[in-house]
C-alpha cells in the first residue's frame, strides 16, 4: 500500500489544447497556470512544472503527490503528460494517481458554473434531487468524448455513465430518455466543455428537456480544464488511497488514433485485394 503523504500535490494534463497544472496543499491552491501550445506540450511541460514550483516555493521533496489528467482528450497530449508524469513520480519517488480528464472538466465546471469555489464543500441543497454533468471533447465525425457524473443534492459526486467516444445525437437522444423517466428527481442537466462544434446538438438537448419532456432545466457551459480540478480530484484520490502503477499507467484512449484507424483500414484493404 502506498503511504499518504501529505505534501502538495502537483498536478498537471496536456490533453487539450491547454497546457493546465496547479499545486495543491492541505486545501489550498498555491498557483495554478494554463499555456495553449498543443503542438509543443512535449517542448514545454517540464519547463512550465518547474516554473510552476519555483512560483510557488515548492521543491521536488516537498512534493506530496503527482496528480495527472490521463484522458481522454488529445492522442499525442494525453501521452505526454502521463509520461511526464511517470518520469517525476519514479524520479522523485512520489506516488502517482490518474485522474479522468473528462471527469476534470465535469467537476471544475460544474463548480464554476454554479458559483461555487472549486474544491469547496458543495452545500445541501434544500430541492429534491441531483444535477447530472455532461462533460464533452470533440472527437471528429459528430463524435464526442463524454461520461455523465452526478451531484446529489446533499453533495455527493458520482459518476454514472463511464468515459467514452460517443455519437453527440445519440448522447443526446439517450440521455433525454433517461431524463424523462427520473422527473422529480433530476433537478439540472450541465452540458460542459467543447461547445463550439457541437452547440446545436446541445441545444437540441436543452429544448428536449427544458419544452417538451421534462421541464428540466438545462445549462450548456464553455469550458477549459483547469489543472487545480485535476489536483483537487488527485486529492480525493489520495484520501481514498487510489494510486496507479508507475510503470503501468496507460493513457485513456477510449479508442484508435485515427491514423491508426487509417492503417487498420489500408491493411484490411490490401488483405482482401
Amino acid at each position: 500500500m502506498t503511504e499518504l503523504n501529505d505534501g502538495p500535490i502537483l498536478a498537471f494534463d496536456t490533453s487539450t489544447a491547454a497546457f493546465a497544472a496547479a499545486i495543491l496543499e492541505k486545501g489550498r491552491i498555491l498557483g495554478d497556470t494554463q499555456s495553449l501550445a498543443e503542438r509543443n506540450h512535449s517542448v514545454h511541460i517540464i519547463t512550465h512544472v518547474k516554473q510552476l514550483m519555483e512560483q510557488c516555493g515548492v521543491t521536488a521533496s516537498d512534493v506530496g503527490a503527482i496528480a495527472v489528467g490521463s484522458g481522454p482528450g488529445s492522442y499525442t497530449g494525453m501521452r505526454i503528460a502521463v509520461a511526464a508524469a511517470k518520469t517525476l513520480a519514479w524520479v522523485w519517488g512520489k506516488p502517482l494517481i490518474s485522474v479522468s480528464s473528462l471527469e476534470a472538466i465535469a467537476y471544475g465546471g460544474w463548480y464554476h458554473g454554479a458559483g461555487i469555489e472549486l474544491g469547496a464543500a458543495s452545500p445541501a441543497d434544500a430541492a429534491e434531487g441531483e444535477d447530472w454533468i455532461l462533460p464533452i471533447m470533440d472527437a471528429r465525425r459528430g463524435q464526442v468524448y463524454t461520461s455523465g457524473y452526478a451531484m446529489s443534492s446533499s453533495g455527493s459526486w458520482s459518476c454514472f455513465a463511464a468515459d467514452g467516444v460517443r455519437l453527440m445525437h445519440e448522447w443526446v437522444d439517450r440521455i433525454a430518455g433517461e431524463a424523462a423517466e427520473l422527473q422529480g428527481q433530476l433537478k439540472r442537466i450541465w452540458v460542459i466543455g467543447d461547445l463550439a462544434i457541437h452547440a446545436g446538438e446541445a441545444e437540441r438537448l436543452k429544448a428536449l428537456c427544458e419544452d417538451n419532456l421534462t421541464s428540466i432545466e438545462v445549462n450548456l457551459l464553455s469550458y477549459e480544464l483547469e489543472g487545480r480540478a485535476i489536483a483537487w480530484l488527485g486529492r480525493h484520490r489520495q484520501l481514498e488511497g487510489k494510486f496507479a502503477d508507475t510503470h503501468g499507467l496507460t493513457p485513456n484512449y477510449t479508442q484508435l488514433a485515427e491514423a491508426e484507424v487509417n492503417l487498420r483500414a489500408k491493411q484490411q484493404g490490401e488483405a482482401k485485394s
